[in-house]
């Protein structure tokens, strides 16, 4: 991958490319830390960091979402609504058939997808502001939980519209700016903002390790040291299994048209193992973390019953059955998810159907159903294994890190920070081997 860079940098056009991207993440960087006037940073810090589900959001998004600045949401209300369209393209025919029209289809479809992110972010934003901002505990004159009150006339209600606001327009400036790398840079945007709000977290983690070294005990550097190596290992099978592929042989029979003569070539279908991704632990993880969420925002923190049930769902119960039913849990949300999603992304009746038009056929099967069973079967044994390496993302790195002794690594490095780190990097660097290939083959294009 370096010598890949290394090159990049050499072309004039890919250049520009890179420095728009890294420029496009340095601002939203820089909008990480721009505070928003009127919001307690302590308090609310302190509100936000003792919800586990939040606090997996707060380090997808650089600690923003912690620190309540202007970038604090993130680019998560854009995946949200990103997935529900996709979802909910399976099940309207109507968005269905826009996802058939090309290029006009997909505008539309973007177009519903902005529209729905400016509804998640304003009810993200007024859920957090209202259950961990108001309900915070006061440690500022004048400040209504984490709210200064007296900047806002003394009017709640003023400073919750006025934060609303921020907090929405920074989630649509996130999402703008991650189509702007997209557009004019080098890869996907959106998956880039999360790959350096990651990064950047796990940066954060790694210097609060090193810095106890030097203040607290000299054993913390055995723990660095075991956690590098373990890193190494664990990102090491990642991206083994990530590469990983079945393909299925495609033979084309001659076809003489005229004068001329077409086919009799071969060529593969890949099939991966992870096809699918890291969504199917996205959507598991969402699923199971929604109940504790929701009692977050409605049931107080001084109830007896919150805690409890923040146990429950946040897989931290102080009993053995707890903790093995949210794995099963877990377990289960993660098959049915890779499933389902393996249904959406592969499609053997119109690989069949589109292998049988062009004259192609798999040796042993019959052109037709016969092929597209046969496509199904290799799909489900496939999608099998991809669940149980998706399974054992979920639970290893965090059981294998905390040998590490640190709980702050743990909460970084782990499930599905792993699979997007890697994911976006090896994907980033294919997008970067496709730009340098076609620089390479440009004269022999024309």
């Amino acid at each position: 991958m370096f010598e890949t860079l290394k090159n990049a940098f050499r072309n004039p056009d890919i250049r520009k490319k890179l420095l728009m991207t890294l420029l496009v993440l340095f601002i939203f960087r820089l909008g990480c830390y721009i505070p928003v006037p009127g919001l307690v940073r302590g308090t609310f810090e302190d509100a936000i960091l003792g919800n586990d589900f939040l606090q997996l959001m707060s380090g997808l998004t650089g600690n923003a979402l912690a620190n309540g600045t202007l970038f604090a949401l993130g680019i998560g209300p854009y995946i949200n609504s990103s997935i529900i369209i996709e979802l909910l393209t399976v099940g309207i025919p109507y968005l269905e058939k826009l996802s058939k029209q090309g290029e006009e289809g997909r505008k539309k479809i973007t177009f519903y997808t902005r529209i729905l992110t400016i509804i998640l972010a304003v009810i993200q934003s007024v859920g957090i502001i209202v259950n961990f901002a108001l309900n915070a505990t006061a440690t500022v004159d004048g400040a209504v939980g984490a709210i200064q009150a007296n900047l806002f006339f003394d009017q709640i209600w003023l400073a919750g519209i006025y934060m609303t606001v921020v907090y929405t327009a920074g989630a649509l400036l996130v999402m703008w700016l991650g189509e702007r790398i997209t557009d004019y840079g080098i890869g996907n945007g959106i998956s880039l903002i999360i790959f350096v709000g990651i990064l950047s977290t796990g940066g954060i983690s790694i210097w609060e390790e090193i810095t106890l070294i030097f203040t607290d005990d000299v054993i913390h550097l055995l723990y660095l040291g075991i956690f590098f190596v373990l890193a190494v290992i664990i990102f090491f099978a990642i991206v083994y299994v990530d590469l990983a592929e079945r393909k299925v042989h495609v033979q084309y029979a001659k076809q003489v048209r005229g004068t001329k003569m077409y086919g009799g070539q071969s060529s593969d279908i890949p099939m991966k193992i992870t096809g699918s991704g890291v969504m199917p632990l996205i959507f598991a993880f969402a699923i199971i973390s929604f109940p504790s969420m929701i009692i977050s925002l409605f049931v107080p923190a001084d109830n007896p019953a919150h805690q409890g049930l923040q146990e429950w769902f946040s897989g931290s119960s102080p009993y053995w059955y707890g903790q093995v039913i949210y794995a099963v849990a877990l377990c289960l949300l993660i098959f049915a998810f890779a499933f389902f999603y393996a249904q959406m992304q592969f499609n053997p009746d119109d690989v069949a159907k589109q292998i049988q038009s062009n004259g192609g056929f798999i040796q042993g099967q019959r052109p037709g159903k016969p092929t597209a069973a046969y496509l199904r079967k290799i799909n489900r044994r496939i999608t099998l294994f991809g669940a149980i390496f998706l399974t054992l993302v979920a639970f290893i790195p965090s059981i294998v890190f905390s040998w590490a002794g640190s709980q702050n690594l743990v909460n970084v490095f782990s499930t599905t920070g792993l699979l997007i780190v890697v994911s976006v990097a090896l994907e980033f660097d294919k997008q970067l081997q496709s730009q340098l290939m076609l620089k390479n083959y440009k004269g022999f294009l024309k």
